[in-house]
C-alpha cells in the first residue's frame, strides 16, 4: 500500500524598486526658488513652480550635471538627445495639474549597480542589479491631513507648495531582487553612490530618498510573473526589508488559501508591522504624456560628457574590492569603511601616511566610531588627523607605547593633542635589565601568592604581571613582562 505525499510548492519573490532621489541643488529645477528643507510653508515658491499663466520654465544646469553623473555612476548609457514631457494628473498638491518629467527619451538607461551581502562566515556575496532607467522630473507639493495621517478620516487638509519644483531623479530597477535583504541593500548602495557623488544627501527622514517597491511571487521555475503589488510609506532601509518580507509571506499565504492577488497599492504600517490596502489598480493610469512645449530638447556633447565622467570619485563598490583583495580587510570592515566617503578618505590618508591597514581599520571602526556615535559627530569634526592616527599605530607596532596606553590617551588625541605631547614620558620599558629587578621585587613582596602559584594556581601569573605594570605606571612592555614573570615564577 502506497501513501501519496504532498509536495509543498516553493515560491520566489520578484522585486523591483522605483526610487525618487532629491538632488542637492540650491534652487529648483525650473526656477530660482530655494530648495532649503524646513522653511515655513509656502515661502519657497514662485510663479513658475506655482504654474501661473504666462511663465516659462528654464532648466537648472546643475540638475542636468547631477543627473548625468548619477547615470554614469550607475553604469548607464547617457542619452545624447533627450527631452521633457508633460505627465497629466490632477491632485491638490500639483498646482499645474501636470508634472514635468521624462517619458520615452530619458537622460539615462540600461545600467546596473552591484550590491554586496555578507554570509554567516563573513564572506562577501556580490550581485548585479539592473537599472532600467534614470530620468529627471520635478517634485509635487505636500498635503498635510489634519486629524489623521491619511486622507481617510481627516477633518481637513492643508497644502505646502515648498516642495513643488524640487529637482528629482527617478531611478527604476530591473526586477532582479529576490528578498527584502537584497532590496534594502540595493537602496543603501544607491544612497552611498549619490552621497559619494555629492548630488544628494539621501536623507530618508526628510524625504530626499523615497523608495516604492513592486513585488510579486511565483512558484519556483515559473517564467511568468505573478500579480504585482506596490508598497509605499517606507522611511528606512529596515522598514523596506520588513515590509517586503511581510508582503512575501502575505501573498504566498493568500495563494495557498486559493485567494486571488489583486494589483493594488499598499501602505507599510510601521506600528502594526504589516501592509494595508491603499487603493486598487485595475489597469495602468493614462497620464497622456506629450512633449513639454516650453522646454527645448537636451543634447549632451561628448566633451561635456567626458568632463563630467572625469569628475566622478572612486565609488564604494570599487573601494570595497580594493580593501578586501589588496589590503586584506574583511568584508565587514570594508563595508563599514566605505559607508561614508569621508570615512574612506580618512582611512586612505592614514594608510598613505604609513599606518598598517588592518590596525587603521580597527581604530576607525571601533574606538573612533564609538566616540563619533556617542558625541553625534562625523569623522571630519574630530581633531585627530589621519596622519596622527598613523603615528599612533606606528608607535604601537615599534614597541614605543602599548595599545592600552594609546586607548587611554585617545580622548586627549581626539581633542587635538599631538601624539608627541600625549605620550611624552610614557615610552615603554623594553630593556630586560631594567625590568628584571622590578619583577624580582614584585615577586619578593608577595610570598603568599607565589606559594599559591607554585601549588598549581597558575592564574596568579596575571596578578604578578599587573603588579609590575602598576609599579611602572603601565610603561612596562606587556609582552616582555609576561615572559620575565613566567620565567621567574617557574624558576
Amino acid at each position: 500500500m502506497t501513501t501519496a505525499t504532498t509536495v509543498k510548492t516553493e515560491y520566489e519573490a520578484i522585486i523591483g524598486l522605483e526610487t525618487h532621489c532629491q538632488l542637492s541643488t540650491n534652487t529648483k529645477i525650473f526656477s530660482n526658488s530655494s530648495t532649503a528643507f524646513g522653511s515655513d510653508p509656502n515661502t519657497n515658491i514662485d510663479p513658475v513652480c506655482m504654474g501661473l499663466p504666462g511663465v516659462l520654465p528654464v532648466l537648472n544646469q546643475k540638475v542636468l550635471e547631477y543627473a548625468v553623473k548619477a547615470g554614469l555612476a550607475l553604469n548607464c548609457q547617457i542619452a545624447k538627445y533627450s527631452k521633457f514631457d508633460r505627465k497629466q494628473y490632477f491632485y491638490p498638491d500639483l498646482p499645474k495639474n501636470y508634472q514635468i518629467s521624462q517619458y520615452d527619451l530619458p537622460i539615462a538607461e540600461h545600467g546596473w549597480l552591484e550590491i554586496e551581502l555578507v554570509d554567516a562566515e563573513g564572506n562577501p556575496i556580490r550581485k548585479r542589479i539592473g537599472i532600467t532607467r534614470l530620468h529627471m522630473e520635478e517634485d509635487a507639493g505636500k498635503l498635510v491631513h489634519a486629524g489623521s495621517d491619511r486622507l481617510s478620516g481627516s477633518s481637513y487638509s492643508l497644502v505646502d507648495y515648498n516642495r513643488a519644483g524640487i529637482p528629482l531623479v527617478e531611478i527604476v530597477s530591473e526586477p532582479d531582487l529576490r528578498s527584502g535583504q537584497e532590496a534594502a541593500e540595493y537602496a543603501e548602495e544607491l544612497r552611498r553612490i549619490v552621497r559619494y557623488l555629492g548630488v544628494s544627501d539621501g536623507n530618508m527622514e526628510q524625504g530626499s530618498l523615497r523608495c516604492d517597491v513592486n513585488i510579486s511571487v511565483r512558484p519556483v521555475g515559473q517564467k511568468e510573473f505573478g500579480t504585482k503589488v506596490e508598497i509605499k510609506n517606507m522611511n528606512s532601509f529596515s522598514a523596506i526589508q520588513r515590509a517586503i518580507d511581510y508582503e512575501i509571506e502575505r501573498q504566498i499565504a493568500a495563494i495557498e488559501a486559493g485567494d486571488r492577488i489583486i494589483q493594488e497599492t499598499r501602505l507599510w504600517q510601521e506600528g502594526a508591522q504589516c501592509t494595508s490596502s491603499m487603493r486598487v489598480k485595475e489597469g495602468s493610469s493614462d497620464y497622456r504624456y506629450f512633449p513639454e512645449p516650453d522646454l527645448a530638447p537636451i543634447e549632451v556633447s561628448n566633451a561635456q560628457l567626458e568632463q563630467w565622467r572625469s569628475e566622478l570619485p572612486e565609488l564604494p563598490a570599487k573601494k570595497r574590492h580594493h580593501y578586501e583583495s589588496e589590503l586584506g580587510l574583511s568584508a565587514y570592515d570594508a563595508r563599514v569603511l566605505t559607508e561614508d566617503r569621508s570615512i574612506a578618505e580618512y582611512f586612505e590618508t592614514a594608510i598613505a601616511s604609513g599606518a598598517n591597514p588592518k590596525a587603521a581599520a580597527n581604530w576607525i571602526t571601533q574606538d573612533i566610531a564609538a566616540h563619533l556615535n556617542k558625541q553625534k559627530l562625523t569623522i571630519t569634526q574630530i581633531a585627530l588627523t589621519p596622519t596622527n592616527l598613523a603615528d599612533i599605530i606606528t608607535r604601537i607596532e615599534t614597541g614605543k607605547i602599548s595599545n592600552a596606553q594609546a586607548k587611554q590617551k585617545l580622548p586627549d588625541l581626539l581633542s587635538g593633542i599631538s601624539p608627541e605631547k600625549a605620550f611624552a614620558g610614557l615610552e615603554l620599558i623594553t630593556d630586560p635589565s631594567v625590568l628584571e629587578p622590578i619583577v624580582d621585587e614584585v615577586i619578593a613582596a608577595n610570598p603568599k601568592e607565589l606559594e599559591k602559584y607554585r601549588n598549581g594556581n597558575t592564574n596568579l601569573k596575571g596578578f604578578f604581571v599587573g603588579q609590575v605594570l602598576k609599579k611602572t605606571d603601565k610603561r612596562a612592555d606587556p609582552k616582555l613582562t609576561n615572559e620575565l614573570v613566567e620565567k621567574k615564577l617557574n624558576a
